[in-house]
């Protein structure tokens, strides 16, 4: 009688004649599987698409005169967009953006500007007259006729970060005069008040924006914010309401709500990945000024911290005298503010962005504000939005452009502009 063999000796068997090659071919097309959906890329989407890209999808009041008036004269909004084919990966996008962006060498002229509290920001200033071929500003003045566009960067950005000298020189070329607003302590300036940047420091923004008002009172002022320099400026904006005397803003891949950021980040992989390197990136900055931020903060928490939360809970929570993280990031959200905005405001958010969730986004608010204008794209990660077949052009500047020198034009809109502030100057 012939013993029974265990099936699972058989199934051994067989598997040992499968030669190796084939084991390493399974392990490598594994790999690449795993890495792929890792990375979120859409390649794959893109070429079954036919590299069409995908339209950008608009969100605003039907009655807006902004977008009657302004977006809806603007080609790209109303376009699609393709991610650069080898970038198409908003994780590829966002690591890779402060690597691929190559600007032309120019130099700031730099202004020291001084705070009620006696703080010190960096005002950096790229003329147009710096960067053109003809010389239409000899003296580099502001001239009235000449429109004012103000930078606020991202979270550890400063005025030579990459994108942020992409903007401004791009900005410049086509005709305006920019000014980056360093936030306090970044820049290469010192700590001089009992009170350092954080993400919902918006008054220093404020005073800068009525200082250039006053010194410059028949210049249109407009300001751009990227990442948490967009929150930083919606919530100015919500805050000051029609006393803003802006004409025109932007806010380029806004956090929105930052208590729904912070649970965003435990996520994913990628997601605590970016928590550790952006959390890194504060203590890096806080160190400049260690002295101030252990007299104001727990500067061994600081420097134990993991994350963004764990730095914003031993930094600003402490300095701002709030009883929660939790309740800070509250009150440092744009997003509660939305519906107060009345300067024209664009908005431009990736879905597939990996810092900042659309999860985030208040679409019914700015459904409700005839003042903004959200658009958003498929693709796109972090304020990167990559375009073309060589990578070195970013879209959302294209935007950019194309929307505030469409509202700069628009006699209506500055009409409706300058009714607001002599509101606000009663």
């Amino acid at each position: 009688m012939e013993t029974s063999i265990s099936p699972y000796k058989l199934l051994f068997r067989a598997l040992t004649l499968i030669p190796i090659s084939h084991y390493l071919l399974i392990a490598v097309f594994l790999s690449i599987v795993f890495v792929y959906n890792l990375l979120e890329i859409h390649i794959l989407q893109d070429f079954f698409a036919g590299f069409s890209g995908n339209s950008v999808s608009l969100t605003f009041n039907w009655s807006s005169d902004l977008y009657t008036e302004v977006v809806s004269k603007c080609h790209l909004l109303h376009g699609r967009y393709l991610a650069t084919p080898w970038l198409s990966s908003p994780h590829l996008q966002t690591i890779l953006l402060n690597v691929l962006v190559k600007t032309p060498s120019f130099t700031y002229k730099r202004d020291i500007f001084r705070t009620s509290d006696g703080g010190t920001i960096a005002l950096d200033w790229l003329m147009h007259s710096d960067v053109s071929d003809t010389r239409l500003n000899e003296t580099n003045t502001v001239c009235a006729d000449i429109p004012l566009l103000i930078v606020v960067p991202g979270l550890t950005s400063d005025s030579n970060s990459p994108y942020i000298k992409e903007i401004a020189y791009k900005m410049a070329k086509h005709g305006w005069n920019v000014v980056v607003s360093n936030h306090r302590g970044l820049g290469g300036v010192p700590l001089t008040s009992e009170c350092f940047y954080t993400a919902g420091k918006s008054d220093d923004l404020g005073e800068i924006v009525n200082h250039l008002h006053r010194t410059h009172p028949e210049t249109p002022l407009y300001a751009i914010g990227t990442s948490l320099g967009a929150n930083i400026l919606v919530k100015y904006l919500g805050e000051d309401g029609i006393k803003v005397p802006l004409v025109g803003a932007v806010a380029i891949s806004n956090p929105w709500d930052l208590l729904i950021g912070d649970r965003f980040f435990t996520r994913g992989i990628m997601q605590r990945f970016y928590n550790r390197v952006l959390g890194s990136s504060l203590k890096g900055a806080a160190k400049l000024h260690q002295e101030a931020y252990a007299r104001l903060s727990d500067w061994e928490g600081i420097e134990k911290s993991r994350s963004i939360r764990d730095f914003n809970n031993y930094s600003a929570r402490i300095a701002g005298n709030f009883e929660t993280i939790d309740a800070f990031h509250r009150w440092a959200s744009s997003a509660r503010l939305v519906t107060n905005v009345s300067v024209p405001l664009l908005c431009v958010n990736a879905i597939d962005d990996p810092v900042c969730t659309d999860e985030a986004i208040p679409y019914d608010e700015i459904r409700l504000n005839k003042n903004i204008v959200l658009a958003t794209t498929q693709h796109g990660g972090h304020i990167a939005f990559f375009e073309g077949m060589s990578g070195k052009s970013l879209w959302w500047i294209r935007v950019v452009e194309e929307y505030l020198s469409n509202l700069n034009a628009s006699p209506s809109m500055s009409k409706q502009q300058m009714q607001r502030f002599k509101k606000s100057s009663k």
